[in-house]
């Protein structure tokens, strides 16, 4: 084992000026970082513990959003009531992983933080440009069902593990960041990015900046939104691939509509195009797997995860036609 110091913060501004030590990490929950520093994956020199800092209230915002600590557990995300009335979608996505024990320990912050599951990031014995930039992706040519179709790169593959951030990008959530020039926010879909040359980085997320809260804004038709996720068993597995959808039908046509798709890319994947094609449309079983096609289009699947492109198009036509009968 290799050994690290480990510091308790006292409060926010503290916790981020350690991390000017090299080497320096946060530890809130602990269900992804300890068990990468188990398998070999990361070997941080200090952990910073912000367990202790106020960063857990779940409050209502005056214009009715909502705005969550960093150190909220999942689970008590999951069973407020606001989130479930205003937000079903989040609460879905956070019931959808792990198990019940660990949504108890893990929290929001650790949640948008969590790194892939990818095999081979996981295994310090195979090539991974994520875990050792420059060495290689050794997922491309050998087991990769379960990761990218879409916004991937010729250096990583790599898929996020995130329910909850699919749902969050859905809804146009904000992230609150401590850094060490001052408070900063970005929109999650913003914090997300795609490999690209640098796949090492999962986030946009600043130099040891701190996750205060996220903040989910008023937006009445996060009330009419849902998650769905498939996976190979049914309790305790990663998504193969997953859709959050939020859709409002009017006489027929949609009004709106907001499509997030999991399990498919190196960041929770907004269907912009498909909302496009979607918005004055009539609410058919037609029109919807139109709009699939047509976000699906810039899928590039590799040899043995193509199966993702016709489930994604099936979860995506079969969301919003249950979600537009049930409007009937």
């Amino acid at each position: 084992m290799r050994p690290f110091a480990y510091q308790r913060a006292g409060e926010a501004g503290s916790a981020v000026a350690t991390m000017a030590h090299p080497g320096a990490a946060f530890l809130a929950g602990g269900t992804n970082i300890v068990d990468l520093m188990k398998l070999g994956v990361t070997a941080p020199d200090l952990l910073v513990d912000v367990t202790g800092l106020p960063l857990r209230d779940i409050e209502e915002l005056p214009d009715g959003g909502i705005r969550v600590g960093a150190l909220t557990a999942n689970s008590d995300l999951a069973a407020d009531p606001m989130v479930r009335t205003k937000f079903p979608a989040v609460a879905l996505a956070l019931l959808s992983g792990a198990s019940a024990q660990l949504r108890n320990r893990a929290t929001l912050g650790g949640n948008l933080l969590q790194r892939t599951r990818c095999r081979y990031f996981a295994d310090v014995t195979k090539a991974c440009n994520k875990r050792l930039p420059g060495s290689g992706c050794d997922a491309r040519d050998g087991e990769h069902r379960d990761l990218a179709i879409l916004g991937a790169s010729p250096q990583c593959v790599a898929t996020n593990p995130s329910d909850l951030a699919v749902a969050l990008v859905l809804v146009d959530a904000r992230v609150e960041l401590l850094t060490p020039d001052g408070p900063a926010q970005m929109s999650v879909h913003e914090f997300f990015r795609l490999p690209g040359e640098r796949p090492e980085r999962d986030t946009n997320l600043p130099p040891g900046a701190l996750i205060t809260a996220v903040v989910l804004p008023a937006t009445p038709i996060a009330r009419l939104s849902t998650y769905r996720k498939v996976r190979d068993r049914s309790s305790f597995a990663f998504a193969a691939g997953s859709v959050a959808a939020a859709l409002d039908v009017r006489d027929g046509i949609v009004r709106d509509v907001r499509l997030a798709y999991g399990a498919v890319a190196h960041r929770p994947w907004r269907a912009y195009a498909a909302e496009r094609m979607l918005r004055g449309a009539t609410a058919t079983v037609d029109s919807f797997e139109r709009a699939a096609d047509e976000e699906l289009a810039a899928a590039r699947p590799l040899r043995d995860n193509a199966y993702k492109v016709p489930l994604i198009r099936n979860l995506t036509v079969g969301v919003l036609r249950g979600m537009t009968e049930a409007s009937w």
